[in-house]
């Protein structure tokens, strides 16, 4: 079994796990956990590898409850949790969730302003998790890695593609597989083509390597976010408040106007040719935001890509049809 948590960062147990998981043993465990460390008055500590030796300014009984608690589980819910992590990346501190425990890494990669919860909840609870473990990762500025708030370089989703990669060398991760959605899915085909080496395959969906002039005339038009539908507006609001979502949407709308400006419109096209694994590309054919014309091109631009159309399917496919994609993406991923 593959243990991705064989690293130092800060890590958080989710506390919507003790709302998911029904064991009576796992409460006990956690209420001891946070019963000690409240007495010890102990800085939150660090999980690390039973072999590796604990820093001196963490509580050295922590990792031991935490691995007592979780033998308590059944596999199943031992699968089933989610935890949370942050970790220093790039100088910034990345907020990211595991979960499973199956031997195939998959990275999953949000789209914009996304979260893992806002944008892979039915990939974090619905994967078979004896077969994948999932990664799940907030880009800074995003989600929970805030502090620090986004900010827009020329190359911002370059930029999101490095700390995707130290985020996964941090980990001691030699070999995975990516799901992308949207900016995840440009995030992903950068990270492919730059680190061939470590990317087994890749799904990407809702994703772009150029954008057009009249891509750019559909974002200024929902550079309002009270012109989104509710379903849509919602989970940012709650994840955000209305100040922030707002603000950031406008920025991220303008940052994306500059690769039109000051770039042709290219966003990662040259990347394309670079990307040498195993790629399917899927595309809802409501989609809104990415015309037919955007997976055409990966499709006919990424060498032996497959291109599947959902013909209902919208910008959030994924969502929408989450148990359709969901084993569409795990027939692929296990095709040898």
């Amino acid at each position: 079994m593959i243990n991705v948590l064989n690293f130092k960062p800060e890590v958080n147990i989710d506390q919507e796990l003790c709302r998911e998981l029904e064991g009576f043993f796992f409460k006990k465990c956690i209420d001891r956990i946070n019963t000690q460390l409240l007495v010890s008055k102990a800085k939150p500590a660090s999980i690390v590898s039973s072999r590796t030796h604990i820093k001196s300014n963490t509580d050295p009984r922590y990792f031991t409850l935490v691995q007592h608690a979780k033998s308590r589980f059944l596999d199943e819910q031992r699968r089933s949790g989610i935890l949370s992590h942050k970790i220093e990346v790039n100088r910034a501190r990345l907020h990211f969730e595991t979960t499973g425990d199956g031997p195939n890494i998959i990275l999953l990669l949000p789209g914009a302003l996304g979260s893992s919860r806002t944008d892979f909840e039915k990939q974090l609870t619905d994967f078979n998790k004896s077969d994948y473990t999932l990664i799940a990762f907030d880009p800074r500025g995003y989600g929970k890695s805030i502090p620090p708030n986004r900010t827009w370089p020329l190359e911002f989703l370059q930029r999101d593609a490095d700390d995707a990669f130290e985020l996964i060398r941090k980990l001691n991760i030699h070999k995975l597989s990516i799901l992308g959605w949207s900016d995840g899915a440009i995030t992903g085909m950068i990270m492919a083509a730059r680190h061939p080496d470590i990317v087994n395959k890749l799904v990407i969906w809702g994703g772009n390597a150029y954008v057009t002039e009249k891509d750019i005339e559909a974002y200024r038009g929902l550079k309002d976010i009270w012109k989104w539908s509710e379903k849509m507006r919602s989970p940012f609001m709650t994840l955000y408040g209305e100040e922030y979502f707002q603000k950031t949407w406008e920025e991220w709308v303008e940052a994306i106007e500059k690769y039109f400006t000051k770039r042709n419109g290219d966003i990662c096209k040259d990347d394309l040719k670079n990307i040498k694994c195993k790629t399917l590309i899927i595309h809802g054919l409501k989609d809104p935001l990415v015309g037919l014309e955007h997976p055409d091109y990966l499709h006919h631009n990424i060498p032996g890509s497959r291109l599947y159309i959902m013909p209902e399917g919208k910008h959030n496919l994924h969502i929408r049809y989450h148990r359709e994609f969901n084993f569409m993406v795990e027939h692929f991923l296990k095709e040898t």
